[in-house]
């Protein structure tokens, strides 16, 4: 059986690893003063980013489109694949997953003689956090896991993968809700960088680091403390507009933890930048079981239960 990974635009991948792996993506939609854009098609990073500060009101996101999710569905079988599993941002963050799930049924509407199977999963996470998870998929895919494995590994580990956001300007923070204009400002005054996790399926304040410094040190401490070693092969560190304060991170990362394993550095794309802003770091891993994930499994062996 062939297998399909597919994924929207938010998981942030480079082209060179969407190449490698065989990942189709679903590009969400930015608007930007009045026009829209496709997410990696009609516009990109380095392009968004240049022009950020020039924008007469704040860029706004939605989620992919059904022609989009259902475009990439009709491809991956008629290229004579038999699985395709799509892996979407959090539900608690975006309607993708959810428009991922309706357009699945749309197109075994609009194709009712289809054989292939379709499965969308809720990564739990954004950016390179569903990123890291369509990775490690492909990487099994390629080891000769089956389908059905690759769904089970999804719904085993996805609330272990930690994220780390730190983001120099405020003011896309302010936008979203996550810190007040009277934080913000103190926030500035006093060069605080406020650094973000996925708690229950959203973002929040985790920490509140003084200067770029005191941020690294911070995700290389969390890192030592929290990485499942045995599960964590690679680790992805995500910059928007800075690739400088990747490659401090990185250096930080290599001197202190002597991790033998892939360390990627990716962009962090115009969906995500949108809601990021100028000079986003952030670093995702596999973290050891925690209480979300035990509830997670502890919810899952119910509804198995209640089911029988």
């Amino acid at each position: 059986m062939k297998i399909k990974l597919m994924a929207d635009s938010t998981c942030d991948l480079s082209d060179e690893v969407l190449e490698k792996y065989d990942i189709s993506i679903a590009p969400l939609v930015v608007s930007i003063d009045g026009s829209e854009y496709r997410d990696r098609i009609d516009i990109t990073a380095d392009e968004f980013y240049s022009r950020l500060a020039t924008y007469l009101k704040p860029p706004t996101t939605s989620m992919p489109t059904p022609e989009s999710y259902m475009d990439c569905f009709r491809k991956a079988e008629e290229a004579g694949y038999d699985e395709i599993l799509c892996i979407c941002m959090s539900s608690g963050t975006s309607g993708s997953y959810q428009g991922a799930v309706l357009s699945k049924g749309l197109y075994f509407e609009n194709n009712p003689g289809s054989k292939v199977r379709i499965e969308v999963i809720d990564s739990v996470s954004m950016s390179h956090g569903s990123g890291w998870l369509i990775m490690k998929c492909a990487r099994l895919r390629d080891l000769g896991y089956s389908f059905d494995e690759l769904i089970d590994y999804c719904e085993h580990v996805k609330y272990r993968i930690k994220h780390f956001l730190s983001v120099e300007d405020l003011e896309n923070l302010i936008r979203s809700g996550r810190l007040s204009g009277t934080g913000a400002i103190i926030g500035k005054m006093l060069g605080i960088q406020p650094i973000m996790s996925m708690k229950n399926t959203k973002g929040a304040v985790v920490a509140k680091k003084r200067g770029l410094k005191q941020v690294l040190n911070f995700y290389v401490q969390e890192f030592m403390e929290r990485v499942d070693y045995d599960e964590t092969d690679f680790v992805i560190i995500g910059y928007t507009s800075d690739i400088h304060r990747a490659e401090n991170l990185k250096n930080l990362f290599v001197s202190k933890t002597g991790f033998d394993g892939d360390i990627y550095m990716m962009q962090m794309g115009v969906a995500v930048g949108t809601h990021v802003g100028l000079g986003g770091l952030s670093m995702f891993f596999l973290e050891k079981p925690h209480e979300d994930f035990v509830q997670h499994i502890k919810e899952k062996l119910a509804r198995r239960i209640h089911n029988q």
